[in-house]
């Protein structure tokens, strides 16, 4: 099994940054992508921010120009630069992996972290 363990969360004020981190460990033969949900309190589950294993990314547009994804594939590491912090952007922060794992070679499964929570006030 693949077990993802996010850390970095916390509270901070509007304009304010954190950076979260998520760290996959287990049985893995190879990460095909790792992104950053996020849930908020009444609302769905929303995606963040992915990036491929060929480094390509993606941003949900309410974070763009703010937030940075980034991977350390040798560490099976996934980060998640935050600046410019609004209220809205307070919610339980969910990292995600796309893994293949070892002895299952044609198959791709999808893991979850636990999530950290972020809020944003003054």
């Amino acid at each position: 099994q693949v077990q993802l363990v996010e850390s970095g969360g916390g509270l901070v004020q509007p304009g304010g940054s954190l950076r979260l981190s998520c760290a996959a460990s287990g049985n893995i033969a190879r990460i095909n992508a790792m992104g950053w949900y996020r849930q908020a309190p009444g609302k769905e589950r929303e995606l963040v921010a992915t990036v491929s294993s060929a480094g390509d990314t993606n941003y949900a547009d309410s974070v763009k120009g703010r937030f940075t994804i980034s991977r350390d594939i040798a560490k099976n590491t996934v980060y998640l630069e935050m600046n410019s912090l609004k209220p809205e952007d307070t919610a339980v922060y969910y990292c995600n992996a796309a893994v293949t794992i070892v002895g299952d070679w044609y198959r791709v499964y999808t893991y979850w972290g636990q999530g950290t929570q972020v809020t944003v006030s003054s």
